[in-house]
């Protein structure tokens, strides 16, 4: 039976309310923790090469594609994303890894 592939949330934020985005960063780390999310970068230094640049730049693995959208859909963050709302701009989404049986 294949294994499911690794799923990545890529998540690209621009913080608009850094006082308000703290709520959202006391918030988030606690679903984040609860779904084995591992974090292959945040922040840190981006080249952009195209496209419009963004502040932040974060790759998140999860286990598989079902339990990033678990993550996402839980209610800790739910709670978290009230919190961020309004106190940034954000584009996230959720793309498989690669196979590991390819």
């Amino acid at each position: 039976m294949p294994t499911a592939p690794k799923a990545y949330w890529i998540a690209h934020v621009n913080v608009t309310d850094p006082e308000r985005y703290k709520g959202y960063q006391s918030l988030a780390p606690h679903a984040f923790q609860k779904y084995g999310a591992r974090f292959l970068t945040q922040g840190g230094v981006t080249t952009i090469l195209e496209g419009e640049p963004w502040d932040r730049n974060v790759v998140i693995e999860f286990k598989d594609r079902k339990t990033a959208l678990e993550c996402y859909n839980s209610h800790d963050y739910r709670q978290a994303r009230a919190e961020r709302s309004g106190a940034c701009l954000t584009n996230i989404m959720i793309t498989d890894g690669i196979s590991p049986d390819e």
